[in-house]
């Protein structure tokens, strides 16, 4: 079995239209089309779906990067226990992927019907696994958290215990999850501050990206909420999670000023 596999060999059926994070940022519509799953948009039916599609595929890019790190790597490299973590996060990626397909079936979507973006598993594609706990476990499966309690929110606003059961399921998983990395990053780099400096940075470059050019952060009106609560549980900081929110909010600042300035040219 090959080892270090690239997101393009990902095994899928020809219901899914492939995309990767240089495509998908290329156009910076496409970054502001997260927006906020509002119970009182017209749109609300199509939002909450694609959601849902985004949820599953993440999930199963998680089930397949975690499958890949207790793979690629050898005890050599890191702790078998660090292998028997990731295989127990793949037995809860493949019991996501049922739950999301379920849920997707349920607010009246099908797998398939919007974009697969590859980002998860190019995170997971690093060379050091010290980097893909990083990328993966604590900024993308960090990411999960924000969006699953706003998911499990919504789902009680809409009056959907279906939906916000599963959702609040999840959720617990993620926690542990990012805890599993958060432990894992800190004890393999203890005695190697340069490595984690480095794995600390990707994880940086991956937030950013999932800012969404500062729609994610703490104000009432972000469309994705930090839920620095369950953060905090997970093994972030509070200085960490602050960190999030000012880049994220320079972020937003930076968009307005853009927006701002596009609509002062189109109106002269």
């Amino acid at each position: 079995m090959k080892k270090h596999i690239a997101p393009s060999e990902l095994a899928r059926d020809d219901r899914f239209q492939r995309q990767t994070t240089e495509q998908r940022f290329q156009d910076p519509r496409d970054v502001m089309e997260v927006g906020a799953v509002d119970p009182k948009a017209e749109d609300v039916a199509d939002r909450a779906r694609r959601r849902m599609h985004g949820i599953f595929v993440g999930e199963i890019q998680a089930l397949e990067g975690a499958g890949r790190t207790a793979f690629d790597f050898g005890t050599d490299e890191v702790p078998f226990e660090l292998k028997l973590d990731m295989a127990r996060q793949c037995w809860d990626e493949a019991r996501h992927c049922e739950i999301s397909i379920k849920l997707a079936e349920h607010m009246g979507g099908e797998l398939g019907e919007y974009v697969e973006s590859t980002t998860l598993f190019e995170a997971a594609c690093h060379n050091d696994p010290v980097y893909r706990l990083a990328g993966v476990n604590r900024a993308l499966e960090g990411l999960a958290i924000d969006v699953f309690t706003q998911m499990r929110d919504f789902g009680r606003t809409m009056n959907d215990p279906i939906l916000e059961y599963c959702e609040d399921y999840m959720l617990a998983d993620e926690v542990t999850h990012v805890k599993m990395g958060s432990k894992w990053l800190r004890a393999v780099t203890e005695n190697d501050p340069e490595r984690r400096k480095g794995a600390l940075e990707f994880q940086r470059v991956v937030d950013g990206l999932f800012n969404f050019r500062g729609q994610r952060g703490e104000e009432e009106d972000s469309p994705i909420r930090l839920a620095r609560k369950f953060r905090t549980m997970a093994g972030f900081t509070d200085g960490e999670v602050d960190e999030i929110a000012e880049q994220s909010a320079k972020d937003r600042a930076e968009r307005d000023a853009e927006m701002m300035a596009q609509e002062i040219l189109a109106a002269s």
